[in-house]
């Protein structure tokens, strides 16, 4: 895979850079923009060569919101920024970019307002394509979709890897050859998807550490009563994992029913409770686990941290900036709360991707990696 590093001569080139500005907002204000952060060395470094920048981005899953609150924050941070309101194949929009000058930044406004980019449309990202000399794509949390500026578009320009995905790609491969004892921490919910993580996992680590909603579909398959709590579908294949000797479930959780909340073993939860986070008593355990640990890979929140139950992913984030160990945590909503906690500097590397770092995790490539290759 080429990175932009090889490109000889970028001055006064074109080059398209698709990027992951898909950040939390509340109120139309950026609630974390780590993933924003994350794509400056690329920008900057094209800047410096002479390139005109194209960035593309998405923000929502429907194409609804506009990229304006982004453009906002990076006038402030990034010279020579423009931002493009107009949709994308508008004479307006053609006109612009052809305007534009060796170093300078322009931002599409959201990709997805375009019904070719979900459908990877060849009309669409030949179209695309048109706009720019070279691509770059430096977008790893979303090269899980095949999308026409992720997949597509590779196949009508000379395409390369941008210096965040080459970041996440070398760091997240780590956990394929890893020091040990090795400790695997999930969280989050959405079973069915982490499926192929456990199985590695349970063969790979040492230890492997269930948190969050998926690990109600344990207890549940334990004969537990688990209330009103959020559990996958009724096919789940969980006994085998079960067996496994490596395997560490919560041994206690925090219960609610109402204003009424309790630390209790996972076999007292009643019909009426709702699992919402591990106890102290799990987070002792998890505490054990990192302080003897040499790796430790960690995806998805322990609790339903946006519904005021984060204090165990907080307690357990702030033991491993603590430990000594080699630290890969990814998935969108842990890393908001680094950015809140302010501990990305001592955590070994934080993933931008959610779902992106759980397929590359699982299968060692993804589909926006292929197209580059």
């Amino acid at each position: 895979m080429k990175s932009i590093k090889d490109i000889e001569n970028l001055k006064g080139k074109r080059v398209m850079v698709r990027v992951d500005f898909n950040v939390p907002m509340k109120d139309d204000k950026i609630v974390d923009d780590f993933r924003i952060k994350a794509a400056l060395p690329t920008i900057e470094y094209l800047q410096k060569k002479g390139a005109v920048v194209i960035l593309i981005a998405h923000i929502g899953e429907d194409g609804e919101k506009s990229l304006k609150p982004v453009a906002l924050k990076l006038k402030k941070i990034v010279k020579n920024f423009n931002f493009i309101e107009s949709p994308i194949f508008s004479d307006i929009t053609k006109r612009t970019i052809n305007n534009f000058k060796n170093g300078d930044v322009v931002l599409l406004e959201n990709i997805r307002r375009e019904a070719g980019e979900k459908t990877n449309s060849p009309s669409f990202a030949r179209g695309l394509s048109r706009f720019g000399d070279i691509y770059v794509n430096d977008a790893f949390s979303v090269s899980h979709r095949v999308h026409a500026s992720i997949v597509g578009i590779t196949k009508y320009l000379p395409s390369y890897a941008g210096l965040q995905m080459q970041d996440e790609i070398n760091n997240l491969s780590k956990a394929f050859n890893p020091k040990h004892p090795f400790l695997f921490i999930l969280g989050g919910s959405k079973f069915e998807t982490k499926i192929p993580l456990i199985k590695k996992f349970l063969r790979d680590a040492d230890h492997v550490f269930i948190g969050g909603a998926i690990a109600n579909d344990f207890f549940k398959h334990k004969g537990y009563e688990v209330g009103v709590s959020l559990v996958g579908g009724s096919n789940l294949q969980i006994k085998p994992f079960l067996k496994c000797k490596n395997l560490v479930l919560p041994t206690d959780v925090i219960a609610v029913k109402g204003n009424a909340r309790r630390d209790i073993k996972p076999n007292e939860v009643t019909s009426e409770e709702n699992i919402l986070d591990i106890g102290k008593a799990s987070i002792e355990v998890l505490k054990e686990l990192i302080e003897k640990a040499q790796f430790v890979l960690w995806n998805g929140p322990l609790g339903k941290y946006e519904s005021g139950f984060g204090g165990s992913t907080e307690s357990v984030l702030k033991i491993i900036a603590k430990s000594k160990a080699m630290s890969i945590v990814g998935g969108g909503d842990t890393v908001a709360l680094i950015s809140k906690l302010k501990l990305g500097s001592k955590i070994g590397f934080v993933s931008t991707g959610g779902g992106a770092t759980l397929d590359f995790l699982a299968k060692g490539t993804l589909p926006g990696i292929k197209a580059l290759k």
